[in-house]
């Protein structure tokens, strides 16, 4: 009985690890391309949300950790790295708690209240790293508010259908192997 348990554990570790390493190339690749730093940035942030789901809230913390802290340290553009670690990377964490309180008006008004949060910190803390390219200083902040709150929505939906996939395709095929 003890071998099954070291042997699930084993498994569990190797997958936190092969999933933290994803998560850095990803990141180092969101560095240093020309275009599409947001998207490989959100892709990124996408597993620890598999970490969770094949290892459980502990393995998506530390993938999470892991992953934003070693970008930080090694990749060459930091911006991807702090995103990753203020947004995209500890979503999946903060969605996971929130959703488990399995009641959708509270549930939408903790996840905006978190999206809130986080862009009031990029536009009134980071903004010179990251809107210094884009014409947001033209918009009213109302503008960019609803705004954004509607990517949210928009992009909140679509990783729940992300982590159905997940769950119900490909860890299936990890838990088999």
């Amino acid at each position: 009985m003890k071998h099954r348990t070291r042997s699930a554990s084993a498994k569990t570790v190797a997958l936190g690890g092969v999933l933290t390493a994803l998560s850095l190339v990803l990141l180092y690749l969101a560095s240093v391309s020309p275009s599409g730093r947001l998207g490989l940035t959100a892709v990124a942030g996408v597993v620890p949300a598999a970490a969770v789901v094949s290892g459980g809230l502990g393995a998506g913390v530390l993938s999470y950790l892991a992953a934003g802290l070693l970008g930080l340290l090694l990749i060459p553009a930091k911006d991807a790295a702090i995103l990753y670690l203020l947004f995209f990377g500890i979503y999946p964490l903060v969605k996971y708690g929130i959703e488990r309180l399995r009641r959708l008006g509270p549930e939408w008004l903790l996840k905006l209240a978190f999206f809130n949060l986080m862009l009031s910190v990029f536009l009134f803390g980071l903004s010179h790293i990251f809107f210094a390219a884009l014409p947001a200083e033209d918009l009213p902040l109302w503008m960019i508010y609803l705004a954004g709150n509607a990517i949210f929505v928009v992009y909140d939906l679509g990783f729940s259908k992300l982590i159905t996939f997940y769950a119900k395709r490909i860890d299936r095929i990890l838990r088999k192997g």
